[in-house]
């Protein structure tokens, strides 16, 4: 009786340990496609607009002070801050503005070229 219980054990596993063919389904080989493309290139927005402050300049002659003067003694003065330059402080200053503003220039030329390169590259790949 274990013996045939054994054997019957023995077949019923068994069958089961064999598989066949048709079960296992066909094994296809990955294709693998690589597509070389560029990051897209960085854009910085471009700085706001200056909002210029406007800025009261007033020169002060000879008589402008001997007026400022007088008003400062009868005690009618508002009181002011003056700031003087000399005419080479001001060639100075002249020339600080200028080169800021030839900065600004070559700094937005050198954007505008960059962001013109990166629309002149989708056309050349197709």
């Amino acid at each position: 009786m274990k013996l045939s219980l054994l054997l019957l054990l023995l077949l019923v596993s068994g069958c089961s340990m064999l598989g066949s063919k048709r079960d296992i389904p066909e094994v296809k080989p990955v294709e693998v496609v690589t597509i070389v493309k560029k990051a897209p290139m960085y854009h910085p927005p471009l700085p706001n607009n200056i909002s210029a402050v406007p800025v009261e300049w007033t020169v002060l002659n000879p008589a402008l002070m001997q007026e400022y003067l007088d008003d400062l003694n009868e005690g009618n003065a508002p009181t002011n801050v003056w700031y003087a330059l000399t005419t080479k402080g001001y060639e100075n200053l002249s020339t600080n503005m200028a080169e800021v503003k030839r900065y600004l220039r070559q700094t937005l030329s050198i954007l505008k070229y960059y962001r013109e390169l990166d629309k002149e590259e989708p056309e050349a790949n197709e």
